[in-house]
């Protein structure tokens, strides 16, 4: 048999730069290629005569690749060459650098939220996105007949459940999984994406985050919900002349309940266009947690008490970095995102 070795080798070294290179490959290599074709011919040959002429043709196949990897390796250096002593190249300028991504204003809010929290004894729960109208709405005392789900429009599905419209489903769901050996305190935090049907603009979206607290021990008061919520608003915003007040407010799963606010950050309590000239900015809904809910929960009202909140976490956000405008979280403009990089650029 026919040993073609040292034509391939000549060209494949006289290949001229890569394009010529993979020409040559191509001839040798490709489906009808002539060094395919040489360890084909082996099986034609008399049985007695096949072990030598396969070993010689496989020899001649493992040269040749090595060949073309070596001419690849050279051709490949001389490009880098020529193209280093090029007219107009200076090695000292920078290279090109890769943009590098960085954590939403969203998620650096949450995580501050969670540590700070979980530090104060609270473990992170979790719940579904598509929730169960039992969960969402009966078992937080919010019937079917109650003029609260006007307020709670969302998105239904076919099978009858919906997208949950707060995270206050986990507080039965939690509550309900720690009820047969519930041992106080029951302290937890469920951070997570809620969904209603808004009219969108500068201060409603359709999707938002939550950040859901729930606390049920003995002889839980106010006075407990109003530090927890100083602590984690001061940390959180940055500011230790933060003052809260309550208003009354009415949700059907706290009785009573209050609406949270902080003074404004942008007058100090003076009155401005944002805080609406009152010197307040509401942040929250609170309030002591409503026997049915506990009962729901299986948990005993006469033996228990406890208080939840339920914090938008856009709104902490907008106020922490003076946003106006709700749409940019969820907006996509990277050169809104590329200002919360805590990474070189």
């Amino acid at each position: 048999m026919k040993d073609p070795r040292n034509e391939w080798l000549s060209a494949i070294a006289a290949a001229a730069d890569e394009t010529a290179l993979a020409a040559v490959e191509s001839r040798l290599f490709g489906k009808k290629g002539e060094v395919q074709e040489l360890l084909r011919a082996v099986s034609q040959l008399p049985k007695e005569e096949r072990p030598a002429a396969g070993k010689a043709a496989n020899e001649v196949k493992v040269a040749v690749e090595a060949a073309l990897t070596a001419r690849r390796g050279d051709l490949s250096m001389r490009a880098m060459e020529q193209e280093l002593s090029a007219h107009g190249f200076d090695p000292s300028q920078p290279g090109p650098q890769r943009r590098v991504g960085s954590l939403h204003p969203i998620t650096i809010v949450q995580q501050e939220l969670v540590d700070l929290f979980t530090s104060m004894g609270f473990s992170w729960q979790d719940g579904p996105e598509v929730e169960s109208e039992h969960y969402n709405f009966d078992a937080l005392n919010i019937p079917g007949d109650h003029p609260a789900r006007e307020t709670q429009d969302t998105f239904w599905l076919d099978d009858g459940n919906l997208l949950r419209t707060h995270t206050s489903p986990v507080q039965v769901r939690t509550m309900r999984r720690f009820a047969q050996d519930f041992q106080p305190p029951l302290k937890v935090i469920v951070p997570g994406r809620c969904f209603r049907a808004e009219t969108v603009d500068k201060t409603h979206e359709h999707t938002f985050y939550q950040m859901e607290g729930l606390v049920v021990d003995r002889d839980v008061s106010v006075a407990n919900l109003i530090h927890t919520m100083k602590t984690c608003l001061r940390v959180v915003l940055g500011r230790q002349d933060l003052k809260v007040r309550l208003r009354p407010g009415f949700f059907p799963f706290v009785e009573p309940g209050f609406e949270l606010d902080v003074n404004c950050p942008f007058c100090h309590g003076k009155g401005c266009s944002v805080c609406k000239q009152s010197g307040w900015i509401e942040i929250l809904p609170c309030g002591m947690i409503h026997p049915n809910v506990l009962r729901q929960g299986g948990i005993d009202p006469e033996k228990y008490t406890g208080f939840a909140f339920g914090m938008g976490l856009q709104r902490v956000v907008m106020l922490r970095y003076g946003i106006d405008d709700i749409r940019l979280f969820m907006g996509g403009d990277a050169r809104f995102l590329r200002q919360f990089q805590t990474v070189p650029k």
